[in-house]
């Protein structure tokens, strides 16, 4: 599907040169009584690689077409590949550690995610906008060091660290942010 540099926005992924770019920032430009300009930076799906991308407001691209289906992370191979398995069909297949990485640190095994398909073939994972862990490994607080806003590490059950405030404990469950990886609070769970 063709769509021109206006309707595109930040999350859209794009068809280029037989790569997948997503839109991981936009800005329509408009300077003085010039033609707009709009300034895109992206990320390449297939090798990872940052760009950016200058277009005139009349400018077209080809919009991919995306598939997202409800599966269930299994576990991870040596390879760092990490294992899915399609919750209508039961077909079990591999996402790639260097497309998946930054986002398995949210994932328990067992657990269901979505998983962002293009032609049949996985290439990410859609997470929801926080999940909840449980804390495994944190420093002991200091009595006294209580000053304001004052943070230590801590590491989830997935094996990702995340800065908390001092009065965590290990085996409270967390809320963290999936877009920053942020300490959001407890969690009621």
């Amino acid at each position: 599907m063709s769509a021109r540099a206006t309707e595109l926005r930040k999350g859209t992924v794009i068809e280029k040169d037989g790569d997948l770019l997503l839109i991981t920032e936009y800005k329509h430009h408009t300077p003085g009584n010039l033609r707009a300009i709009i300034q895109m930076k992206t990320k390449s799906l297939k090798t990872g690689s940052a760009g950016q991308i200058r277009a005139g407001s009349g400018d077209t691209f080809e919009v991919a077409f995306l598939e997202r289906k409800k599966c269930q992370y299994l576990y991870r191979e040596g390879n760092g590949d990490s294992i899915f398995m399609d919750e209508e069909s039961f077909e079990q297949f591999p996402l790639p550690s260097d497309l998946a990485a930054d986002s398995m640190g949210y994932v328990k095994e067992n657990t269901s995610v979505e998983v962002t398909f293009h032609e049949n073939r996985p290439i990410g994972l859609a997470l929801p906008p926080s999940v909840v862990l449980e804390v495994t490994e944190c420093e002991i607080a200091v009595k006294g060091n209580t000053a304001t806003n004052v943070k230590k590490d801590a590491v989830v059950e997935t094996g990702l660290q995340v800065k908390v405030p001092l009065h965590i404990k290990v085996g409270e469950l967390i809320k963290i942010s999936t877009d920053n990886g942020d300490f959001m609070g407890r969690a009621s769970e």
